[in-house]
């Protein structure tokens, strides 16, 4: 899971494992493998991280060098 936060200000908690994609237009749209859209206040450079971050720390990519 990663914290994410909604357009009001609102945190919550997304399964990274459901990320289909990440874009800018020019907020940042995330779209699940269900086929939902969920806006996000953080950048998609953001996203991204936080997904590496939580692969790393299940032990799906190695460790940052």
């Amino acid at each position: 899971m990663i914290k994410l936060t909604r357009l009001d200000g609102e945190p919550f908690l997304l399964n990274a494992e459901l990320i289909k994609y990440v874009e800018q237009r020019p907020d940042t749209f995330v779209t699940l493998t269900t086929g939902d859209r969920i806006v996000v206040a953080e950048e998609p450079e953001v996203v991204l991280d936080r997904v590496l971050e939580y692969r790393r720390a299940i032990r799906l990519l190695p460790d940052a060098a």
